[in-house]
């Protein structure tokens, strides 16, 4: 098996155990004699928003999104980091490391330009 195919598999299943263990949302009597009124049960928004909006909604997920992008590219210069230190005077492995950390600072520029795009876009709509 490739190498680079082991470190993918690796990497996405460290993203998958951190984004699917959160815990579960269990609805919930909240009154006081035991018996339902009206035998509607009262579900608090797990997000904490008042509002049911889907425009700030989609805006919350997109920005823990583009959180979870800058966390990689955070990991991804520490490899490259890792990769130039560890070298040991290797011309292919500097120019390695240097070609990560390039390719890391070109994605970081470009995870800020989108959030910063999405920003202005949700402000815009959210505002209306």
């Amino acid at each position: 098996m490739n190498k680079n195919y082991k470190k993918l598999i690796l990497i996405i299943a460290l993203i998958s155990v951190f984004i699917f263990s959160g815990n579960s949302i269990l609805a919930q009597h909240s009154g006081g004699s035991g018996v339902a009124e009206d035998n509607l049960t009262h579900l608090d928004n797990p997000l904490g928003l008042n509002n049911a909006d889907p425009r700030v909604l989609i805006g919350l997920v997109i920005k823990a999104i583009l959180g979870l992008v800058g966390s990689l590219a955070l990991v991804i210069f520490i490899y490259g980091g890792f990769v130039w230190m560890t070298a040991s005077g290797n011309v292919e492995s500097v120019t390695k490391g240097k070609n990560i950390l390039i390719w890391a600072t070109i994605g970081l520029v470009i995870i800020f330009t989108s959030y910063t795009l999405v920003y202005f876009i949700l402000k815009t709509l959210v505002s209306r």
